[in-house]
């Protein structure tokens, strides 16, 4: 079976959490979304590179879903989602990189 990397299952969560809020109308649906695919994402940087990056690619994930917020007043919801989804995603490929 293919596996997924850590960064496009963390960017999938920034984008698919907002989806899945804007879509159904409710915010828990999404925020289960964001969670689940940051608990694998959190799972496999663990596994790849050992819990300090991942305790820093965890925090950067958390912070981009909370930077999307006060970024999308200044250019729109979606830009910004995409924004901080590629910058975790970016993080994400340069850290574990090394191990691929």
């Amino acid at each position: 079976m293919a596996k997924v990397p850590a960064a496009a299952v963390a960017a999938s969560g920034l984008v698919g959490g907002y989806g899945v809020t804007r879509w159904t109308k409710k915010r828990p649906l999404g925020g289960v979304a964001l969670a689940a695919a940051g608990s694998l994402a959190a799972y496999e940087w663990n596994r790849q590179v050992g819990p300090r990056a991942a305790t820093a690619l965890t925090v950067a994930y958390v912070a981009a879903f909370a930077g999307s917020h006060p970024l999308a007043k200044k250019v729109g919801a979606w830009p910004a989602v995409f924004a901080v989804a590629g910058g975790v995603a970016a993080a994400s490929w340069a850290v574990t990189r090394r191990v691929q």
